[in-house]
């Protein structure tokens, strides 16, 4: 416990929360309901509809007009929160946060509750004083955790690259994983984001292959350039964050299970990825690419969740999906291959259409995903497709947000109007086929600077 900083969170709205949590062990409290209030906020409960009345949480410029929220008016409600805190610490005899973190002696289950369930719980655990059995424990935060950083796997991934990183040479390398090496990639990319920004490096001029199971958030934030290939196996947060690399994995290519049946990488991939691609020969598990808003990744089968809060990029699944597809998804598009016409029950379609894909540019800008997806796993499902595309492009679901597709047709009548705009996809009515040209196209970064 005196390595770690513990937060919480939940409803907390007056110093009197606060100084229950501590007392409970926590040393750091996380606010949102009460400052939006302070904001304007009137609890519609409608964020995810780009509707907020009060112009918080929606990018309608009609709507953002009405905003009346200041900084002033959280700095005060912060400022009296902390005037109660005081107050509270007064009455308790404490002079800091930290003396009274974990000072359960100084709280005590009410007495007069009446509800029946609520009679009979029993306290005791959560109220249990460490510092009676465990003399001299710290119970806050009060010693430097060593994480062992001077060991990542980055550092020899960063030697390998130094020409890259130092004169925009191509190189090559080869390294063995563990589930111990966790985002692997990070460090490497942050440095390559330094150098040349958020342009990066040309195309592979990164590329290193792994063989081995790895950890957490393997290419988590990977740079534009940088290229890595594993076979073997992932755990969860696969991608996280990607920001113009590519990602491939397949299994060990002397396996004999179906990829499509097994899982390959855990759950939350490509949280929250900006650019990039990935070709990934086997399962995912839950919550695949939510909050994707640029990467375009194509998969065998994914888990519950899928592409949940997705804003943009490409989303391609040659197998089956999980309940709760495309949930609060506002923009991207999603492709399900769905010979056995299952995912259409498995889609929630509060926010999104399911359409055929019918134009020929998105037709051919789709093949080009799943030829590339071949060429880099050797995936038997992206063959067989391939050898009767006529047939199976019939077979695909296109899942489209329908603000998505409302604002690309916008976007289509500016663009007709003469009017330049910035592309946001594909496959909306009247989409220029150089839109649908920029799915097909791999991720090139501009010429480096060096």
């Amino acid at each position: 416990r005196s390595r770690i900083v513990v937060q919480t969170d939940g409803k907390l709205q007056t110093g009197r929360d606060v100084a229950i949590a501590a007392l409970l062990g926590a040393e750091e409290f996380g606010f949102s309901t009460a400052p939006l209030v302070a904001l304007g906020c009137i609890m519609m409960r409608k964020c995810h509809l780009n509707t907020c009345p009060v112009g918080v949480a929606t990018q309608d410029p009609d709507l953002r007009k009405l905003f009346n929220g200041e900084a002033d008016h959280v700095v005060n409600f912060y400022r009296h929160l902390a005037q109660d805190l005081r107050e509270h610490m007064a009455m308790l005899g404490f002079r800091t946060i930290n003396e009274m973190v974990g000072r359960v002696d100084k709280l005590a289950p009410k007495r007069d509750v009446k509800h029946w369930k609520a009679r009979q719980l029993d306290m005791s655990k959560l109220l249990y004083n460490m510092a009676d059995t465990h003399k001299g424990i710290g119970t806050f935060c009060c010693e430097r955790q060593e994480h062992g950083l001077e060991k990542a796997l980055d550092w020899k991934l960063m030697e390998a690259a130094k020409p890259a990183l130092e004169e925009a040479k191509q190189v090559r390398g080869e390294f063995t994983i563990r589930n111990v090496n966790r985002t692997v990639g990070t460090i490497l990319s942050s440095n390559i984001s330094r150098k040349y920004g958020e342009d990066g490096l040309l195309e592979d001029t990164i590329r290193f292959k792994f063989k081995g199971s790895a950890g957490q958030s393997f290419g988590a934030f990977g740079a534009r350039g940088l290229t890595m290939e594993l076979e073997g196996e992932a755990n969860d947060y696969f991608g996280k964050g990607l920001s113009g690399a590519k990602l491939i994995l397949y299994p060990p290519r002397k396996s004999k299970f179906v990829p499509r049946d097994n899982v390959i990488i855990g759950n939350v991939g490509f949280y929250g990825a900006t650019a990039g691609e990935a070709f990934i020969l086997g399962m995912a598990g839950e919550r695949f690419c939510v909050r994707n808003s640029g990467a375009k990744v194509v998969v065998e089968s994914i888990g519950d969740h899928g592409c949940e809060y997705m804003t943009g990029g490409i989303v391609v699944v040659l197998g089956e999906i999980g309940r709760n597809f495309g949930a609060g998804m506002s923009g991207g598009v999603g492709y399900i291959w769905d010979p056995q016409q299952k995912a259409a029950a498995r889609i929630n379609k509060e926010m999104v259409d399911l359409e055929d894909v019918s134009q020929a540019e998105e037709a051919i800008a789709l093949k080009a995903l799943i030829e590339r997806h071949l060429d880099y796993t050797g995936s038997t499902t992206a063959k067989d497709i391939l050898a009767d595309w006529k047939a199976n492009l019939g077979k695909f679901i296109k899942v489209m947000p329908r603000d998505y597709k409302r604002a690309m047709a916008d976007l289509a009548l500016e663009n007709a109007a003469g009017q330049s705009a910035p592309s946001m996809g594909v496959g909306a009515p009247g989409a220029s086929g150089a839109v649908a040209e920029d799915l097909a196209a791999p991720v090139v970064a501009p010429k480096a600077k060096v």
